[in-house]
């Protein structure tokens, strides 16, 4: 059973989830627009990635036999400037995720919510990838600067990117 609290907080965090799912979907429209489709493919994949975040904090508020409040969803900027940009705001947005599962990390902690600790770990693992990605994609990008042919370069290595879904709660 989880707190009054603790519900509202997961349940933000599901918002915030979808928020990114959002961001990353027009960031991938907003590369593919640019005839960048190897940053599209990896702006969708991390759509999806946020998607699945947002649907594993669902299933948990649910298996905890509380209700599920869904808001409104923020629009993205749609401005994003150059890839460089991109991903330093991606990086930016990623730490603001992150502070935000700390947060609720922290209040788990002090309610002695044992369950909900164990649950979040897999998002403070997440995290830690995330924000690695986007650093190393942001160290490329500074290395190759305004060349279009590391550009391509690195386009056509994001082209390959794939998402793959986490285990089911039952998989593991």
């Amino acid at each position: 059973m989880l707190s009054e609290k603790m519900t509202g907080a997961l349940n933000d965090q599901i918002n915030k989830e979808m928020y990114s799912a959002y961001l990353y979907m027009d960031m991938s429209a907003h590369c593919t627009y640019a005839g960048l489709n190897g940053f599209a493919n990896w702006f969708m994949v991390q759509y999806q990635e946020e998607m699945t975040h947002a649907m594993k904090i669902y299933d948990y508020i649910n298996d905890q036999g509380e209700k599920i409040v869904l808001n409104a969803i923020e629009k993205p900027p749609g401005n994003f400037g150059t890839p460089l940009e991109m991903f330093e705001a991606t990086l930016k947005h990623e730490q603001f995720i992150t502070k935000s599962i700390h947060d609720i990390v922290d209040l788990a902690n002090g309610e002695k919510d044992y369950a909900t600790q164990i649950f979040l770990q897999w998002f403070v693992t997440e995290q830690i990838e995330e924000e690695a990605n986007d650093n190393e994609l942001i160290a490329k990008l500074k290395l190759v600067g305004n060349d279009g042919n590391g550009l391509f370069m690195i386009d056509k290595e994001l082209e390959s990117r794939t998402f793959t879904a986490p285990a089911k709660k039952n998989d593991q």
